[in-house]
């Protein structure tokens, strides 16, 4: 019976037609045949630089993702060889006026909302720069996987502003406050190795090998409940700096989503019957 199931499972995926669907002229969205969505950045020209139109395509990629429901994981890469984001479109926003900017502003916050609000697990898959708006994509990840020529980085105040894509407050939940303030009152570069010492990034691998890291990552996590997945996810959110007793409620808030879900009915079975389950996801 295991056999059995694990051929049929094989089938099933195999059967899966991978589809890439544009959002935009910049980004792109692949789904792979593992319940995984490929989120890429494609403005090789600008080395992925946030212009407002790419920040409007971003956005709209991660609404249409945060609706499917047959996406557990969505990795989130770069198509450019050296970079994965440099961050904002710096030659775009010298030309805008004051009123402009104002008006700007909304349109790039929804790229970097969208990512960070997706109710699955994200991956982000980095190489070359990640620097400003770049990593702060990065940041709005669950996990990032990094290969040896990343080098990351806010360096927003050496240009007159400060990180606005969600660094000031994503950072020091990663590394702690003074950490964070170092990084961001510096506006240092952080290359590969050190990067993962501090915890900015959280894998990383051998040059070149980021994104094919980052999808063997994401297709393990997405063979496990997707009620779950987007449960725990929740979890982990809601209740980060919570005090213990706000957050503990929080996660049984959570459990109660799942407790009775067809994904729990089906994961205790297949446990039983000693095979692969067959999530409903829901």
């Amino acid at each position: 019976m295991p056999e059995q199931a694990d051929d049929q499972r094989d089938q099933d995926q195999q059967g899966d037609q991978e589809s890439t669907r544009r959002f935009g002229e910049y980004v792109a969205v692949r789904r792979h045949a593992t319940y995984v969505a490929e989120l890429s950045l494609d403005r090789p020209k600008a080395m992925n630089a946030v212009s407002s139109g790419m920040a409007r395509s971003i956005a709209a990629a991660c609404e249409a993702l945060a609706a499917d429901r047959d996406v557990r994981v969505v990795v989130l890469t770069s198509t450019h060889e050296r970079a994965f984001c440099v961050g904002a479109d710096l030659k775009e926003r010298n030309s805008l006026t004051d009123a402009e900017l104002v008006r700007q502003r909304p349109v790039a916050r929804a790229a970097y909302t969208g990512m960070l609000e997706l109710p699955m697990p994200t991956v982000a898959a980095v190489h070359g720069y990640a620097l400003g708006g770049g990593f702060e994509l990065a940041l709005a990840c669950d996990l990032i996987v990094a290969d040896g020529t990343a080098v990351v980085g806010l360096p927003e105040v050496s240009v007159g502003v400060i990180p606005g894509g969600g660094g000031t407050q994503l950072l020091p939940r990663r590394v702690g406050a003074a950490r964070a303030a170092e990084l961001i009152f510096s506006a240092r570069r952080v290359e590969a190795g050190e990067a993962r010492e501090l915890g900015l990034v959280d894998v990383l691998v051998d040059e070149g090998s980021d994104r094919t890291e980052a999808l063997a990552l994401a297709a393990r996590i997405a063979g496990n409940s997707p009620v779950g997945l987007r449960a725990a996810k929740r979890a982990l959110r809601l209740g980060h700096g919570l005090d213990l007793r706000a957050g503990l409620e929080i996660e049984d808030a959570a459990w109660r989503s799942v407790a009775f879900s067809g994904d729990r009915a089906e994961g205790v079975a297949a446990f039983n019957e000693k095979r692969h389950p067959q999530w409903p996801g829901e």
